[in-house]
């Protein structure tokens, strides 16, 4: 960086920038860690010898205070693919089965935007398309945050919900599913090449939130990009022009995915690993009836706490797939 022509390219010098910050971080927490470590030691064993039980209650919550960063920063040094330390792209569809469906793809929805605030990242709501009666059509996210890619890929697949339908005037017991997929989001010094020959831009207007202003101008952008068939839009703002702007992003962010995919040859895998969303395909089942507890298939972990799952708390989760899984993109 002391070199004279390093901030020649912006572009590169702020990525390079960006992946020395993210390397120097964890050193620099672990020797923080290291410290604090041999702070609390040498008190303990001023404790013992002075005899100041007192202070073994601060000694014992300072310790299970450290066990958790430490766990946290293990975890996170399994974050070693090429992807892991870029943010997120999510997308939520509900599976066959109109409003309940609908309505689970929502809970899930609220369930992850309780997670990204829970760890401190920024979520930005690109684009929500409303149920018929309840729920949501698909919705896409994006995320901002250290790693965010890396650890929420754990979130990747079919999404199961078994519960007492609010929609069922019999009060039976339905089965829901809903799918979750994970992208990398490929910042502009990533080459993208997009022709105008290529893409197809509709604008409508919007059917989402937003008041009278929104309804009343042809505010929202969907993109087509006509040699992949891949389609994106975005909604979530007044502007045509910002909505334009989020739709180019994801298309960007979608098109860099397909042909990495394409060019290690992986693509039909990718396509086989889009399960039917429909039974025995899932990732993890949400029980609320007749019992509690959400289960995930892949590791085995699971817990009765629902409403704290509901609520964000997914940690569990995703540290023991990120335990049991080897580093990838």
């Amino acid at each position: 960086m002391s070199d004279p022509d390093f901030w020649k390219n912006g572009d590169r010098a702020q990525s390079l920038v960006a992946t020395l910050k993210r390397t120097r971080s964890p050193v620099e927490r672990w020797g923080d860690l290291w410290e604090e470590c041999e702070d609390l030691e040498a008190l303990a064993q001023l404790a013992q010898q002075e005899d100041e039980s007192s202070a073994w209650k601060d000694i014992e919550a300072d310790l299970g205070r450290l066990e958790k960063e430490v766990s946290a920063l293990q975890v996170e040094s399994l974050l070693s693919g090429k992807n892991d330390g870029m943010d997120a792209l999510m997308t939520i569809h509900p599976g066959a089965g109109g409003t309940e469906s609908q309505d689970w793809a929502q809970m899930l929805m609220r369930m992850y935007l309780r997670w990204i605030d829970r760890r401190g990242y920024q979520a930005n709501v690109l684009d929500v398309q409303p149920g018929d009666e309840a729920g949501i059509k698909d919705a896409t996210i994006e995320v901002r945050g250290d790693h965010a890619y890396g650890y929420l890929k754990a979130e990747s697949g079919v999404h199961r919900l078994v519960r007492i339908s609010p929609f069922d005037a019999g009060h039976r017991r339905h089965t829901s599913f809903a799918s979750v997929f994970i992208f990398p989001i490929i910042e502009d010094a990533v080459e993208v090449v997009l022709k105008d020959d290529d893409l197809r831009v509709d604008t409508f207007r919007s059917s989402g939130a937003g008041g009278q202003h929104v309804n009343k101008t042809d505010s929202a952008v969907r993109i087509t990009h006509i040699p992949t068939g891949i389609v994106v839009q975005s909604q979530a703002e007044r502007s045509q022009h910002r909505n334009r702007d989020n739709a180019m992003r994801i298309l960007k962010t979608r098109l860099h995915h397909y042909y990495q995919e394409k060019e290690r040859e992986k693509l039909s895998k990718l396509e086989d690993s889009k399960k039917e969303i429909a039974w025995g395909s899932q990732i993890r089942s949400y029980v609320f009836h007749p019992y509690t507890m959400v289960k995930d298939h892949r590791t085995n972990v699971e817990t009765a706490q629902v409403q704290k799952v509901m609520d964000g708390d997914l940690d569990a989760f995703i540290d023991a797939f990120l335990k049991g899984k080897s580093p990838s993109a």
